[in-house]
C-alpha cells in the first residue's frame, strides 16, 4: 500500500514540469525540501503502522473488558469514527495559494505533501488515544502529604517563603531570646524573593551608577528630566499649534495681547479698510466704532460675520483666506477700536449693543 502511495506520488511530481512550454527542469523529486518531506512521510507511516499492530494487540485485552463493559464499546467506535473524520478534514482542505519560494516545488506538490504530513499527525495523535483508552492506561497522580499528627498543614504562601506555622510547643524552639513587651522574636528568616530582590536591585544600582556617573553611555535623572522636559515643550507648542486651529464662533475669546491686535490691524488695513476705512469709521460697510451692530457686536458675532461673511451686502467669507486664529485677531482688533470715534463717521446702522 506504500509503495503504490509513493509511486503514485512520484509519478505525479516528475509529469508535472512536462505541462509546461520550454526546456524541461530538474525533476521535483531532487528538490531537498522534497526529499525532506517524503522522508517525513514515510517515518510517519512507519509509526502509524507500529501504532495500528499496538491498536490490534490491544484490542485483544480490550475484548476481555467488554464482556463487563459493554457500553464502552460505543465510545471506542465514536473514537474510531472521530478520527476518520479529521484525516477526511485534513485530506479535504483547500490548499493556499501562496508559493514556496525557497523551493523549487511547485505551490500544489508542497502543500499536498504537507497536508499528508499532517493527516498522518492526526491519525498518530488519534491512534495514541485509542491506545491509550483500550489499554486502560491512566495519568498516576501523586497522592497528597497529609502533615504529621498534631502539625498544621504548610500552605502554599509558606512554602513559597520559606516559613511555617509553629504551635505552642515548636515557639519554644524557635525563641531567639528577644522579648519586648509581650512580643517575642522567633527564627523566621527573610523570604528568598525578598532576599534575591534585593540582591537584583544592589546589581542594578551598581550598573545604574556605571553608566551614568562613569561611562556616561546613559543618561542620568537630572538629563532624563531635561529631555522630557524638552520633548514636553515640544508637544505643548504642536497642541497649542493644533488649539489655534480649532478656534470657531462656539469658543473664541476676545484676543488682549499686543501681538495679537497688531496682526489683526495689519489685517485689517489689507483686508477690510477699502469698506470699512482705515480706522473702522466706515465707507460702503458700516462704521465700526460706534455702539451700532447690524450682525452683533460681542465677539463670537462678529468673529461669525467675518468667518462666514454677509453675501446679501456684497462682504465676502475670509474663512478661506484667514486661519481660525487670524479671524481671532482680526475680529479682536475690531473690538479694540469700539469708541474711538475717528474722523467723518459714518452714520448708525443696526441696533445698539
Amino acid at each position: 500500500m506504500n509503495r503504490k502511495f509513493l509511486y503514485t506520488l512520484s509519478f505525479i511530481l516528475c509529469s508535472a514540469p512536462a505541462w509546461a512550454n520550454g526546456p524541461e527542469p530538474p525533476s521535483e523529486l531532487t528538490d531537498p525540501v522534497a526529499l525532506v518531506l517524503l522522508t517525513v512521510i514515510i517515518g510517519l507511516l512507519l509509526a502509524i503502522g507500529i501504532l495500528g499492530n499496538a491498536v490490534i494487540g490491544a484490542m485483544d485485552i480490550f475484548r476481555e473488558k467488554i464482556k463487563k463493559e459493554s457500553g464502552k464499546m460505543l465510545a471506542v467506535g465514536s473514537m474510531i469514527a472521530l478520527t476518520l473524520l479529521s484525516g477526511s478534514a485534513f485530506a479535504g482542505e483547500a490548499t493556499p495559494a501562496a508559493s514556496p519560494y525557497f523551493s523549487r516545488l511547485s505551490p500544489t506538490s508542497f502543500y499536498v505533501l504537507l497536508s499528508v504530513i499532517v493527516l498522518e499527525l492526526a491519525v498518530i495523535i488519534s491512534l495514541l488515544f485509542v491506545l491509550r483508552f483500550l489499554a486502560g492506561i491512566k495519568r498516576k497522580r501523586k497522592p497528597k502529604k497529609e502533615p504529621a499528627p498534631g502539625k498544621p498543614r504548610i500552605t502554599f504562601m509558606e512554602r513559597m517563603n520559606k516559613t511555617r506555622t509553629l504551635d505552642a510547643a515548636s515557639e519554644s524552639e524557635e525563641d531567639m531570646g528577644h522579648n519586648f513587651d509581650g512580643i517575642r522574636e522567633l527564627n523566621n528568616p527573610t523570604p528568598p524573593w525578598w532576599k534575591w530582590g534585593f540582591i537584583f536591585s544592589v546589581c542594578f544600582g551598581v550598573i545604574y551608577f556605571w553608566r551614568t556617573e562613569i561611562s556616561h553611555s546613559a543618561p542620568n535623572q537630572l538629563q532624563e528630566l531635561q529631555m522630557a522636559e524638552e520633548k514636553a515643550a515640544v508637544a505643548k507648542a504642536e497642541f497649542l499649534k493644533n488649539a489655534a486651529n480649532n478656534i470657531d464662533e462656539n469658543n473664541v475669546k476676545l484676543l488682549e495681547d499686543p501681538n495679537d491686535l497688531a496682526a489683526g490691524q495689519k489685517m485689517f488695513i489689507s483686508s477690510c479698510a477699502p469698506c470699512h476705512g482705515p480706522q473702522g469709521q466706515g465707507v460702503v460697510g458700516p462704521n465700526l466704532c460706534d455702539d451700532y451692530w447690524l450682525h452683533g457686536g460681542k465677539i463670537n458675532e462678529v468673529f461669525k460675520t467675518i468667518k462666514y461673511g454677509v453675501p446679501d451686502k456684497g462682504m465676502k467669507a475670509w474663512q478661506e483666506d484667514f486661519s481660525p486664529k487670524q479671524l481671532a485677531q482680526l475680529a479682536s482688533f475690531i473690538k479694540s477700536i469700539h469708541g474711538s470715534n475717528p474722523p467723518n463717521p459714518k452714520e448708525p446702522q443696526g441696533a445698539k449693543e
